[in-house]
């Protein structure tokens, strides 16, 4: 893995609004009579993480530039510190909507996005 998160960058997501989900691996079939049935779909999947960062105007441009320009507007993976358990880990940013970036009063502006955790 060649591309890094820039280390100018917050190294840790904010508390507040950070979310990681378990792996949705299972698949449910209705029966006609009786429960559902319920197996394992695969053994290897993505754990998706919502990630808030509080930016400054030249982080937000380091942060663009690494979106766009290194990781090929999200579609290339990236490494990272899992931001729970510090352990060095391969993202990718989750293709279902790109960086949302609001003003956060003076120089901060506040980037929310999803990524997945590559297993």
């Amino acid at each position: 893995m060649s591309i890094l998160w820039p280390v100018t960058l917050p190294q840790k997501p904010l508390r507040r609004g950070f979310s990681e989900s378990a792996p949705k691996q299972l698949l449910r079939t209705q029966m006609d009579v009786g429960p559902a049935k319920i197996r394992r779909r695969f053994t290897a999947a993505v754990r998706p993480f919502a990630i808030i960062l509080k930016l400054t105007s030249a982080q937000v441009q380091i942060f663009d530039d690494f979106y766009n320009e290194d990781c090929a507007a999200g579609s290339l993976p990236f490494s990272w510190t899992h931001p729970r358990t510090g352990a060095a880990a391969t993202f990718r940013f989750a293709g279902d909507e790109p960086p949302s970036y609001v003003p956060g009063g003076g120089d901060w502006w506040t980037i929310t996005f999803n990524l997945e955790l590559m297993p």
